[in-house]
């Protein structure tokens, strides 16, 4: 496994333990697999294809005045899980298989997006104690008020087909099923089981009116929604600072808008900031003039060590039914690497992890970056172009950054 890992970047792990022992459904069956992009864990059988409808919500919308804004977040998780509840009522199903698995547990995954953007805006580097804390605040928040709203609607509409004997119907919450992989292994799950909020309203919901639905929480990748949406994907780190992205429409140029704010803030946004951002392939890392405070916020993904993002999903798997799509990152990948890296991800909780990425180990050579002249030039000042030449050196910027009005 650990030879195509490295080769390819697969096989997608799906810890078939933590996914069974903690699973809301075990009392009916078994989770072989989870999807194609790891965050659904449901039970399959020769009658039922697991079928699991999706929702995200955006966290940076909820981040005002420095803080995630808990009573606008409960508000958006009630309309979301009801609309997720209606989906299933008035989805097609091409496959009857599918249609009678989906009917009768009922599972939903509401997940979140913009996890990368609500960190810079809270200015904490993704490697630190705070971003950690906010990750599994964050998450226990979204949790709390996905399952509460699910018993609600349950009080509503009736309980899902197949909740007697669950681990809902048993008093269990995501949270205390930890304990029964606890006693499964010969060690403890290496997760923080620290709480924020007041659970018993929760539970007490569920002892009087049930669950609506048999699952509730995922975390999907979310990279189509969270491009309209104008977001950073699911709970990715910075991959980039400035890339260029394509699709049938054609190529954007997309740069880190936080950072450019802080950069222009500080004074530092210029040409030569753009050539060096360029050249370093949307780095900060070896940009010396910018402060170590900005590397360290604006941090890219390989960058980041991988027991960072580990820890950050394992904190936010102990509040998830189900899982999480979570990439790992490895700049220098090695057998010894990548086996200590997985054995950490099995021992912190997690229920799956989705693509290993690595570098490639050569790049292009930089031919059009004039790396001899702008590149070089230490504690430049902002270019601060003649009123006469302001169109010209605007165009530049888009065009040919050698041209004499630039210069």
């Amino acid at each position: 496994m650990l030879s195509m890992l490295y080769e390819t970047g697969h096989p997608w792990i799906t810890f078939k333990d933590p996914c069974n022992l903690r699973s809301p459904q075990q009392h009916i069956g078994v989770v072989h697999s989870s999807n194609l992009c790891t965050e659904i864990t449901l039970n399959t059988n020769d009658s039922e294809i697991a079928v699991c409808n999706l929702g995200s919500v955006n966290l940076t919308a909820h981040i005002i005045n420095g803080a995630l804004n808990v009573t606008k977040l409960a508000k958006t998780i009630r309309t979301a899980m009801r609309m997720l509840d209606n989906v299933i009522e008035i989805n097609y199903y091409s496959v009857a298989k599918a249609r009678n698995s989906n009917l009768k547990h009922r599972p939903v995954g509401l997940g979140v997006m913009g996890f990368q953007d609500a960190l810079n805006i809270l200015k904490f580097p993704y490697a630190s104690k705070e971003a950690m804390e906010f990750a599994d605040a964050s998450q226990e928040a979204v949790s709390y008020y996905a399952i509460l709203a699910s018993s609600e609607l349950a009080a509503e509409r009736g309980s899902y087909a197949t909740y007697k004997g669950s681990l809902w119907d048993r008093g269990i919450l995501p949270q205390d099923s930890i304990d029964l992989v606890d006693n499964a292994r010969s060690s403890v799950v290496e997760v923080d089981r620290s709480s924020r909020l007041d659970w018993k309203p929760v539970r007490e919901s569920i002892a009087k009116h049930g669950m609506r639905n048999s699952n509730c929480l995922a975390i999907a990748p979310t990279a189509t929604i969270s491009n309209i949406a104008g977001v950073s994907q699911s709970i990715e780190p910075t991959f980039q600072n400035l890339y260029v992205k394509s699709n049938l429409s054609g190529d954007f140029t997309v740069v880190n808008t936080y950072l450019v704010e802080e950069l222009k803030a500080r004074g530092m946004w210029d040409e030569v900031m753009v050539h060096d951002l360029k050249y370093f392939d949307g780095s900060l890392k070896n940009i010396e003039r910018v402060p170590q405070e900005l590397r360290d916020i604006y941090a890219t993904a390989f960058e980041i060590a991988p027991e960072w993002l580990i820890e950050a999903g394992s904190r936010r798997q102990k509040w998830i039914d189900q899982s999480q799509s979570l990439n790992l990152y490895m700049a220098e990948p090695s057998g010894k690497k990548m086996d200590t890296m997985y054995k950490l991800a099995w021992r912190k909780g997690l229920k799956t992890t989705y693509y290993l990425r690595t570098l490639s180990a050569t790049n292009a050579e930089k031919s059009t970056i004039a790396s001899t002249t702008l590149n070089a030039v230490s504690n430049v000042q902002a270019y601060q172009p003649a009123a006469t030449d302001v169109g010209a050196a605007q165009a530049c910027l888009l065009s040919d950054p050698e041209c004499e009005a630039c210069q």
